[in-house]
């Protein structure tokens, strides 16, 4: 099965990257926008200098992935790399599930993986793109410094 960047990422519109971010800030600063977005809800930045970075939403972490967008590029045909970024078996799992999405949207976790979710076809559903990184960005924000093992409650309020 031929596969490309189209079956493994979500359209977004570029004038909403600053507000994609901003519940991240405080991991990812606020030099960085958006140019990529996975359909498991992952983003690659680009920061001033022309680096790229990858922010695992599932784990919380942004990761230095490539020095400039060419090098990016190049490593986008790396098929381990593109593996681990955006979950290949997985991503095509989702696509083809009765679960579509909708435009602006990615599937988003259920329970995200640091909190003990899985990365099953069964711990996804579709969000929009703004709540879903809003709502990540909050739960790991509020977690980071938690040791591990700790028990977590979260109260969903208007």
């Amino acid at each position: 099965m031929d596969i490309n960047l189209d079956d493994l990422t979500v359209r977004f519109r570029k004038d909403i990257s600053s507000r994609l971010i901003e519940d991240w800030s405080w991991l990812v600063g606020t030099d960085k926008k958006v140019i990529m977005i996975s359909v498991i809800g992952d983003m690659f930045l680009e920061g001033d200098e022309g680096k790229i970075f990858w922010l695992d939403v599932g784990g919380g972490e942004l990761k230095m992935v490539a020095t400039d967008i060419r090098d990016f590029e190049g490593k986008l045909t790396d098929f381990d790399l593109v593996n681990e970024w955006f979950l290949i078996d997985l991503t095509l799992q989702l696509r083809g599930s009765n679960t579509r999405l909708n435009d602006e949207q990615v599937y988003s976790y259920r329970t995200l993986p640091i909190m003990g979710g899985d990365y099953s076809v069964d711990n996804f559903a579709p969000l929009g793109i703004e709540a879903h990184f809003h709502l990540t960005g909050h739960i790991h924000k509020k977690i980071k410094d938690l040791p591990d093992g700790t028990m977590v409650e979260i109260k969903v309020t208007d």
